[in-house]
């Protein structure tokens, strides 16, 4: 049975004395015309991803409970060069600019990376490779003709709930949803669902930010993960145009 029909044949979820199927009949008589379901896609966040377990009431409560021990001079230097060497390593800033902002933090790692983030000396491409499972699916529907459901993944539900990740969530699923601005031969590949995975990936990062053609779609992530602190990814979307040929595959980002 394809998903299609299991569907139809659910409860309807605004009254379960009806099926799905017997609610699209019912409309069918409504309104005079045949009705179809043609397809349908559904996004679980970070299905199929590896999420990082943590118990952060045990964390929190080491953390308070472990006293400060008085480090002798030697190895309080060896603890800061650590330290540096870390921070260098987290954030690809320079390590003058690590050992200024230990010094301006009281050698608090965290509140160094903050430290260095708002002076924009913290590197988005070192975070690339941390894991990001959490994050938020968004969707975008244009005149009833065009929809798209896109995922994109964070490191932390924290951050997945907040504002400015919002809002570039949205940003990319609009973007998704203009083909107007690309090349005549790539908005047919798309439309007719012959673009490779890659390509679909190229055809939205790539492309001028819709609401801002200075800077690409890619520019835009690597902003907000300079800005948030976080590995950000673009995991998948899928993008329906109303009456296309039902060929076309949910694109998942490299």
């Amino acid at each position: 049975m394809q998903k299609e029909d299991l569907l139809l044949e659910q409860p309807y979820i605004k009254n379960d004395q009806v099926a799905v199927k017997d609610w699209v009949k019912q409309t069918i008589s409504t309104v005079g015309e045949n009705i179809k379901v043609e397809r349908f896609v559904r996004f679980n966040l970070g299905e199929g991803l590896e999420k990082k377990s943590q118990d952060f009431a045990a964390e929190v409560a080491a953390q308070t409970s472990a006293k400060p021990v008085p480090t002798p001079v030697k190895e309080q230097a060896v603890v800061a060069e650590a330290k540096e060497t870390e921070q260098k390593e987290e954030t690809g800033a320079g390590m003058m600019d690590c050992k200024k902002a230990l010094a301006e933090t009281g050698g608090d790692l965290e509140k160094a990376q903050e430290y260095l983030r708002k002076k924009g000396l913290s590197t988005p491409d070192k975070k690339s490779s941390r894991l990001a499972a959490e994050g938020r699916i968004g969707s975008y529907i244009h005149d009833s003709c065009i929809g798209v459901l896109i995922e994109v993944n964070c490191e932390t539900d924290f951050v997945g709930r907040s504002e400015k990740f919002k809002e570039l969530v949205d940003n990319l699923a609009m973007q998704r949803g203009d083909i107007l601005s690309k090349p005549e031969n790539i908005r047919e590949r798309i439309v007719e669902g012959r673009v490779s995975k890659r390509l679909g990936e190229l055809a939205l990062l790539e492309q001028p930010f819709i609401k801002d053609d200075s800077v690409l779609a890619k520019d835009l992530v690597k902003q907000t993960v300079a800005a948030l602190g976080e590995n950000i990814k673009v995991r998948r979307f899928v993008r329906f145009t109303l009456g296309e040929t039902a060929e076309s595959e949910t694109t998942a980002a490299a």
